[in-house]
């Protein structure tokens, strides 16, 4: 059977592609019959599609489909670019202010003094605050491998003196001719809460209370000695059995 030639879908609907790369369906998109208008420049409630599109011409502006899974969709009558724009300066806003963690890295030699240490331990603890990893390390060259309880003793001296901002994520390792340890910021504690204020009228000291007067104790009820329950005797009925009919003697005869 001979196949006819394939269908052009060339330039059938133009708006195609535009959908597709649009992140909302604007005006001739939003083929519903009846959308929800939302918004200060409106009156919020339920128009048919075609009103709410003269509206957003007599604005001047665009309709554009804000919550395309409601029902009936929720629509708003906006400049769409402007929209945009502005959507996209508080993403990068919101970027920008976005604190990116990263991995800083110390070095040790065996062979470090306290001067250096205490500069180095200052750094680690800005590292630390403004919420990053330090990546510490001893490095070993020539014949300073055999020196390895030194580099430990100096990882371990240098976790102790970042203790109120990190802690150690695990015991220092040797990789190849370094020793490593990583130490990872403690999270902020929360701040803690203040005095409660005093209510009006409470500031006054109160009146000492008079002492209550004893009671007197309560005499004790008579009790009756309480009597055993009787027991009666049940009465059995049977029931009497039918009277027989009369025998006729005469019917034999």
């Amino acid at each position: 059977m001979q196949q006819g030639p394939r269908p052009n879908f060339r330039g059938r609907n133009p708006n195609f592609r535009r959908e597709q790369q649009q992140e909302h369906r604007t005006n001739r998109m939003i083929r519903v019959p009846e959308v929800r208008l939302v918004g200060d420049n409106v009156e919020p409630g339920v128009y048919s599609t075609d009103e709410a599109m003269r509206m957003a011409q007599d604005q001047q502006l665009d309709l554009v489909e804000i919550s395309p899974n409601a029902a009936p969709p929720v629509c708003r009558i906006i400049d769409y670019n402007k929209f945009l724009y502005e959507k996209k300066k508080k993403e990068k806003e919101m970027k920008a202010n976005a604190h990116k963690s990263e991995v800083k890295e110390i070095r040790f030699t065996p062979n470090t003094d306290d001067h250096d240490f205490d500069f180095k331990a200052k750094h680690a603890e800005k590292f630390l605050k403004e919420g990053n990893k330090v990546k510490t390390y001893v490095q070993f060259k020539g014949r300073a491998i055999m020196f390895k309880e030194r580099g430990e003793l100096i990882l371990l001296k240098f976790a102790e003196r970042l203790a109120e901002v990190g802690a150690l994520e695990g015991m220092p390792l040797m990789e190849g001719k370094r020793m490593i340890a990583i130490f990872a910021p403690k999270s902020n504690k929360k701040a803690a809460k203040a005095p409660k204020e005093p209510k009006e009228g409470n500031d006054q000291p109160r009146e000492p209370r008079e002492p209550r007067e004893p009671r007197e104790p309560r005499e004790p009820r008579d009790q009756q000695p309480q009597q055993p329950p009787v027991r009666r005797p049940i009465e059995i009925k049977y029931a009497t059995p039918a009277p027989k009919p009369p025998v006729d003697n005469n019917s034999g005869n």
